[in-house]
């Protein structure tokens, strides 16, 4: 009788060995299809996304560029008729010269308020435009037929008391072309009052920035458009909506809310993203906002999303095909193979199972014959035995790595716990800026920085370095920014501060670490700087248009060092517009790759090339040197940066 049921039961698994293989590699080629295709949906959103911004950035630019250069001459001359009388020959000069200066300006006017240039004139406002040919036309505004107290070109800078760009119009008697005016107003400054005597005006063509805006086009039907402040469609690509429809009336007549809630925070000057149906075109798409600050207006760049995925979904479609054929073939190969492999591996089953859950004792069938699955066995237990070592060495090192890793986030947390953070720290005050940033180093050092006002005019700040690294220099910086601001509060003098600081941190300083420092007071009201130091870093002195200098520094040995050490106090009168910087050697004694420092010389180098920066742009772009100059080198301790720009008491 001829057995047949030990092939049948051979077949079964083999197909059951093969099936489960092809499946595990069918979900996994799943996976990784759908998580290929939604990463790649993900970065062509966000490449689009960054491109949109760009794009809608570079439009705003351009308006801005535009703009700005048509505000600067209404600006200009307000602030001259604010600053000197004219003769009505002299005015009509003025006007006929800042016309030939900007070639971008339209037409312009210094409209004044009843009987202010001319007693005996209600209305005096000189016209100067460009006719058809191109050629400059004086002419005069104002009558019981037009009388430009009433217009919104006067009027809304008369009771906003700040220059304004009107909301665009389309001019049918100056040539039929879309317009803005941009109106500054200027004023009569007594002992008694600030009176207000008129404006001046620039009348600005926008076709060329509307055609410029309008032919945006991306992929195959985005395009772009541009809205004024009350929200009007300026430019668009359906003609038929430009100063005729907006945001809103769109909006209501096709049922939109959210199109509604889009227009609201474009007309209040906020920038982002949102995905929406185009009405132009009906399709989902991409959009992105952005305001022109100086007018109120805002561009949106729109994009449909199917455009941007249509690549993708193409080649996704080659790529399953590809991959039903592969399948079918590897089933074949698999079928295959499994007959040969399955019975000798089912001797291993039982001991890998064990060693599997944690089991690193068990003991390994010996194999009979030296072939591919003896050697499995083999490599299989020389496995176990290694991974148990493995796991024994491992456990030992996890819990040192554990113990440094906790140490140095407790001194991590210490040490920027104890810092302040808001920038800018006290936004209410005009007569300075301030700005500091701490970089620690891979292995915590206790660099410090502080900064608080003692009273309405004096301003405490300081900054520090404590040696050694760690939890004790973490807790020994906390210990010293807290006397320090303890008796600052008390103690006004710097010298006799740093004096008290070091008797307190002496007491009990065993381990025998200790701190450099610079501290100083500046009276808000008169510049005047009171500072003390203790064996810190000359910090950088940049006078208001004048190259920087280095702070003369007074003698001092470090806080902790020896108790009743003398320190000395210093003075010196800051200007308006001058310029501290303090920081710690973590800067100047940072290494690049070669092993060279970045230098006292290359600090006073790149604090000139950014005189007349703000505390937060010099701050950021010297953190941002120091990276350059390292490269890849590791930072070896913490870098701190503390700068104070003075403005005056008038702010």
């Amino acid at each position: 009788m001829t057995r047949v049921s030990p092939p049948s039961r051979k077949q079964r698994l083999s197909f059951r060995l093969a099936l489960f293989i092809l499946t595990s590699t069918t979900l996994i080629f799943l996976v990784a299809f759908g998580y290929n295709y939604n990463y790649s949906k993900q970065l062509v959103l966000k490449n689009v996304q960054e491109n949109a911004a760009n794009l809608t950035r570079s439009l705003v630019h351009q308006l801005e560029t535009t703009l700005s250069g048509v505000e600067r001459m209404p600006r200009f001359l307000s602030l001259r008729l604010e600053h000197g009388q004219f003769t009505e020959t002299e005015l009509l000069a003025m006007l006929r010269d800042a016309m030939e200066a900007n070639p971008d300006i339209f037409g312009t006017t210094a409209a004044f308020e009843p009987h202010a240039m001319d007693p005996d004139e209600r209305y005096f406002a000189p016209y100067a435009y460009r006719d058809e040919f191109g050629e400059l036309v004086l002419t005069s505004l104002g009558g019981e037929s037009y009388q430009y107290f009433d217009w919104d070109w006067y009027s809304i800078p008369r009771h906003l008391e700040r220059p304004v760009w009107s909301e665009p119009y389309f001019d049918e008697g100056g040539g039929n072309v879309l317009m803005s005016t941009f109106s500054a107003p200027f004023y009569r400054q007594t002992e008694a009052s600030r009176e207000f005597r008129g404006v001046v005006t620039a009348d600005v063509s926008l076709e060329a920035l509307v055609e410029r805006i309008s032919s945006v086009s991306l992929y195959d039907t985005g395009y772009a458009f541009l809205i004024s402040r009350n929200g009007r469609f300026v430019a668009h690509p359906d003609q038929h909506r430009i100063m005729r429809q907006s945001v809103f009336s769109v909006a209501e007549e096709m049922n939109l809310p959210e199109l509604r809630l889009i227009g609201r925070d474009m007309i209040q000057g906020r920038e982002g993203f949102a995905d929406f149906t185009s009405v132009h075109t009906g399709r989902i798409s991409l959009l992105y906002y952005a305001p022109v600050p100086s007018s109120g207006w805002s561009v949106g760049v729109m994009i449909p999303r199917d455009e941007l995925y249509a690549d993708i979904l193409s080649l996704n479609h080659v790529v399953l095909l590809i991959g039903a054929a592969g399948f079918s073939i590897l089933l074949l190969v698999v079928v295959a193979i499994s007959r040969s492999i399955t019975k000798p591996l089912r001797t291993l089953v039982g001991a890998t199972r064990e060693i599997a859950k944690g089991n690193l004792d068990v003991p390994l069938p010996k194999a009979r014959v030296n072939d591919e699955v003896g050697q499995l066995s083999g490599s299989v237990d020389a496995m176990r035995v290694a991974l148990k070592e493995y796991i024994t060495n491992l456990t030992e090192t996890t819990k040192a790595q554990e113990r440094i890793e906790s140490e140095l986030k407790i001194a991590r947390n210490i040490q920027m716990n104890f810092l302040p953070k808001q920038f800018p720290p006290f936004p209410d005050r005009h007569e300075m800026d301030l700005y500091a940033i701490l970089d620690s180093a891979k292995h915590v050092g206790g660099d410090l920085y502080d900064f608080f006002l003692l009273d309405e005019d004096h301003l405490f700040f300081s900054v520090g370095d404590v040696s050694d690294k760690g939890v004790p220099a973490a807790l020994f910086m906390a210990v010293t920014k807290t006397l320090m601001k303890g008796i600052a509060e008390q103690e006004p003098d710097p010298s006799k501060v740093l004096a008290r600081v070091n008797n307190e941190l002496c007491l009990g300083n065993d381990a025998g670490m200790f701190v450099t420092l610079f501290c100083a007071v500046l009276n808000l009201r008169t510049g005047l700087m009171r500072y003390s130091n203790a064996g810190h870093n000359r910090p950088i002195l940049l006078p208001s248009g004048q190259p920087p200098q280095w702070l003369d520094l007074p003698p001092g040995l470090v806080l902790g060092g020896m108790e009743d050490m003398p320190f000395q106090t210093r003075e010196i009168r800051l200007q308006p517009g001058d310029v501290l910087l303090a920081y710690t050697d973590g800067v100047t004694e940072a290494f690049n790759p070669d092993q060279e420092l970045y230098s006292d010389d290359r600090l006073l180098q790149e604090t000139s090339a950014r005189s007349g920066k703000s505390p937060k742009e010099l701050v950021g772009e010297l953190l941002e040197t120091i990276r350059v100059f390292s490269s890849t080198a590791p930072q070896s301790d913490d870098i701190t940066l503390l700068a104070v720009l003075y403005r005056g008491a008038s702010g």
